[in-house]
């Protein structure tokens, strides 16, 4: 029977430099500033084997602060509305994971969205800001 693996919160500075470089490669794969693992590896300064060897053991822990908050609306089925809210979300500094929206039914279109909130915005005075646009019929934390 395989062991259970066990996860430790570890500060960087204690670790060797080979896990932070591993972590820096993945993200250069996953925003296509590199083609391949080798160019990943080689403008990190790691070895391929050291790559592949720590890339599905190695995450980057986001502590970042703002919280994450899902907000389901009613939106009044007009050109603008959408994108009225999504500029208000911008504008508090929000950063947005998931948008959902379904097919609007006797005028009024269901959309959820998951984002996380800046810093200094909290979801009281995001929801407020959010409720002063027209169109907006709706809005709660889900």
């Amino acid at each position: 029977m395989a062991e259970k693996p066990t996860y430790l919160l570890i500060d960087s500075q204690v670790l060797p430099d080979v896990f932070l470089k591993v972590v820096r490669a993945k993200e250069m794969l996953a925003r296509g500033t590199v083609k391949s693992a080798a160019m990943a590896a080689r403008a990190c300064g790691i070895s391929r084997s050291a790559f592949y060897k720590y890339k599905d053991s190695v995450e980057l822990f986001d502590r970042g602060g703002g919280s994450m908050i899902t907000l389901y609306f009613s939106l009044a089925d007009e050109p603008g509305v959408l994108s009225a809210v999504l500029s208000c979300i911008y504008d508090a500094g929000a950063n947005i994971l998931t948008i959902n929206q379904n097919i609007p039914a006797d005028g009024v279109a269901p959309v959820t969205i998951a984002l996380k909130l800046g810093e200094q915005t909290t979801a009281a005075q995001l929801q407020i800001s959010l409720l002063g646009i027209p169109g907006v019929v709706r809005v709660r934390e889900i």
